[in-house]
């Protein structure tokens, strides 16, 4: 029996500690509706990047890197692209306190004009001074 209740209780720590390092959808509802788990992010790129001339076909990946300067986790919610040219990852697990994280987006030429062009991601995460976060890229489509 004592076996059996050490077996159970390792099982169940295991099962904990695996949901644990995704944040599920609700996690991130409550981080997000809860002040008090609010934390402070700082982007280590630029929020704005220029990626200069890209030729037609081309699909260039974008990446902006962040760290949590708070004591609490920080949850990216949600990656919003502008578009549906651009794709978007954000980390699935909670950030801790002190560690770097990065969000990446692809942008694809397919179909769009020759000439400029803005984008934008839109995070959300637990931080405090506001929980939406703009993220821009600028590129210039070139024939091939």
């Amino acid at each position: 029996m004592k076996y059996f209740l050490i077996l159970l209780f390792t099982a169940g720590m295991v099962a904990c500690n695996s949901v644990d390092s995704k944040t599920t959808e609700e996690q991130a509802k409550a981080a997000m509706a809860d002040s008090t788990r609010y934390t402070t992010i700082e982007w280590l790129d630029p929020v704005y990047k220029d990626l200069g001339k890209v030729p037609t076909g081309q699909n260039p990946e974008i990446s902006w890197r962040f760290k949590n300067t708070g004591n609490k986790p920080l949850i990216i919610a949600e990656v919003r692209p502008g578009c549906g040219c651009t794709v978007a990852d954000k980390p699935e697990a909670p950030i801790a306190p002190g560690k770097e994280g990065v969000i990446k987006a692809t942008f694809n030429t397919k179909g769009q004009t020759v000439g400029t062009h803005d984008k934008s991601v839109t995070v959300l995460a637990n931080t405090l001074g506001g929980v939406s976060h703009s993220l821009m890229f600028h590129v210039d489509i070139t024939e091939k």
